[in-house]
């Protein structure tokens, strides 16, 4: 027991400064220091780079509002003019479907008039060279006729043939029989 308590008054006789060895006694001492220096010259740099920081996060968050704002109207106006090109293209397609109808009806019409005229054509046609071929007909058989009549009158007509012939021309002028 003797011993305990000289180590213990040899340690206050011991005035002045000296190392500590005790690790757990030393380091949060240290800490304590080290904290207190940090506090008191870092409060103004620590204070101004995170006032410096915190004004960049609010302008860039700001910018970031600002360009969705942006961006949310040129979308509501781009989808405006989708809508309106929407609309306009309907209303061509429309328009053309229309036209092609009234464009076909007028084919289809100019068409049946075009028929209805061939076929005008074609039977007036037919009938103009059934008139001529008719003609024709009436011309040879006139021909073929006269030419029969002219070789049996060369060939020689009897007595009484050439009277038959003599009562009938007379019986169709209208003369007595």
């Amino acid at each position: 027991m003797g011993t305990f308590i000289l180590l213990t008054a040899e340690a206050i006789e011991e005035p002045g400064f000296g190392l500590n060895f005790d690790i757990l006694e030393t380091n949060l001492i240290n800490l304590v220091i080290i904290i207190g220096v940090l506090v008191y010259f870092g409060r103004g740099f620590l204070g101004k780079t995170l006032a410096e920081r915190k004004t960049r996060i609010e302008e860039a968050i700001r910018e970031a509002e600002t360009r969705k704002k942006e961006a949310a109207a040129a979308l509501a106006d781009e989808q405006q003019k989708l809508a309106q090109a929407q609309a306009e293209a309907s209303r061509i397609l429309a328009e053309a479907q229309e036209r092609a109808k009234a464009v076909r009806e007028s084919v289809l019409a100019r068409a049946q008039d075009d028929i209805q005229r061939l076929k005008a054509a074609e039977a007036q046609g037919l009938t103009s060279q059934q008139e001529r071929v008719t003609a024709e007909l009436r011309q040879r058989i006139a021909a073929l006729a006269l030419q029969q009549v002219e070789s049996q009158l060369k060939s020689g007509i009897g007595d009484s043939t050439q009277q038959q012939l003599i009562d009938r021309s007379i019986a169709t002028i209208g003369g007595p029989s």
